[in-house]
């Protein structure tokens, strides 16, 4: 399977600030792959999501901003009320309807991502009360990317998970905390 992954996305909602808090400090020390997040919260949200997330990792967390380049070492949040999009060199934000009731949603950050990074794309599904996610990881997975789904046992709020584990091909269902060691480990492949 090999390292061969360039981009990871995430996306949570409910449950998601834990759940990302521990993602971050379970990856090792050097971990240098950027990451797009999409976490579900209110449109008036402050960037208080990326200030909280950098006490727990050495990558740099950051609210992304429009046509940012996407650069090692780096964790990309979703602003409030912004989808969140990659192309194959730079992140871009919508304001674009919701989808699913949702912006930023999921499923818009994994479906462009698939398109973009391909074989080279890493999807993760965390906790969560709705849906969202459960497309855009089916549309990793035909683009040959790995998708990872958070154990809905170890979730706050097991029904995004087990969403995910219902539509998509899910490569690897794993505990909360065997998420950031797992992807480790394949980097050392």
């Amino acid at each position: 399977m090999g390292f061969q992954h360039e981009l990871i996305v995430v996306g949570t909602s409910w449950g998601g600030l834990r759940a990302l808090e521990v993602l971050l400090s379970t990856l090792p020390a050097d971990f240098d792959r950027p990451i797009a997040v999409v976490q579900h919260r209110r449109p008036d949200s402050d960037d208080t999501l990326a200030r909280v997330l950098q006490r727990h990792t050495k990558m740099r967390v950051r609210e992304a901003e429009d046509k940012e380049p996407i650069v090692p070492g780096r964790v990309y949040i979703a602003p409030a009320d912004y989808h969140l999009l990659v192309d194959d060199q730079s992140v871009a934000l919508s304001t674009d309807p919701p989808v699913r009731f949702s912006r930023p949603s999921i499923d818009v950050l994994f479906e462009s991502a698939a398109d973009a990074f391909r074989h080279r794309l890493i999807g993760i599904v965390l906790t969560g009360r709705n849906h969202d996610g459960a497309i855009g990881l089916s549309r990793i997975k035909q683009r040959g990317g790995l998708t990872i789904v958070q154990d809905p046992a170890s979730a706050e709020s097991p029904e995004m998970p087990a969403g995910a584990i219902e539509r998509a091909c899910v490569d690897r269902v794993l505990a909360l905390d065997r998420i950031g060691p797992f992807l480790g480990q394949l980097r050392q492949r």
